[in-house]
């Protein structure tokens, strides 16, 4: 499936050719824009693989804009501009900005940027699944822990034997051990 991008650059003919060598490339352009206000109504609505973004534009420069989008959305950004100064490579640096990329554009320049945003754009969504993951499975674990030691007090059991007694109880209502654990907090109020 091609890659859906939208390209947000206030000089048209600029804006022109990067389409025309992402087409080439055998990306789909899926939307263009003049503005950074015109941008994040567009990554709202669209929500493309990558958009790749002027700084110095109309209304809401593309920095400011790039903030935007990343409040709601991990879309990554590759930054277009014709500034290679300090200042706007240091504004350049958050989280859903992938490249910096500083014209005159070409083929040779622009295809391996896109490739290497939206590949860095996929690990980080992988290893926020990861996170995710991982937090989720902690999370668990502590409920799991606290029943654990709901049972070893009201019961006046081993750690181990409460244990037991949880995964019993999840054989026999064939639910998830997290399940059980809810549900004992939940009964004894803890």
């Amino acid at each position: 499936m091609k890659k859906r991008i939208i390209v947000v650059e206030d000089e048209s003919i600029v804006c022109l050719d990067v389409s025309m060598m992402l087409k080439d490339a055998g990306y789909e352009v899926i939307a263009q824009a003049g503005d950074g206000e015109k941008a994040v109504e567009l990554a709202f609505s669209l929500k493309p693989d990558l958009i790749i973004m002027d700084i110095k534009m109309p209304k809401l420069n593309g920095l400011k804009a790039s903030e935007i989008i990343a409040k709601k959305m991990n879309t990554p950004i590759l930054i277009l501009t014709a500034y290679s100064q300090r200042e706007y490579i240091d504004k350049a640096k958050q989280e859903n900005i992938m490249g910096y990329l500083v014209k005159p554009i070409t083929e040779a320049n622009l295809i391996p940027a896109v490739e290497i945003a939206l590949k860095q754009a996929e690990n980080a969504q992988l290893y926020r699944k990861q996170v995710e993951n991982m937090n989720k499975q902690l999370m668990e674990r502590k409920r799991i822990e606290k029943a654990k030691g709901i049972l070893m007090k009201k019961y006046n059991l081993s750690e181990d034997a409460a244990y037991r007694k949880m995964q019993k109880i999840s054989m026999n209502k064939q639910v998830t051990l997290e399940n059980v654990a809810m549900q004992i907090i939940v009964k004894y109020n803890a």
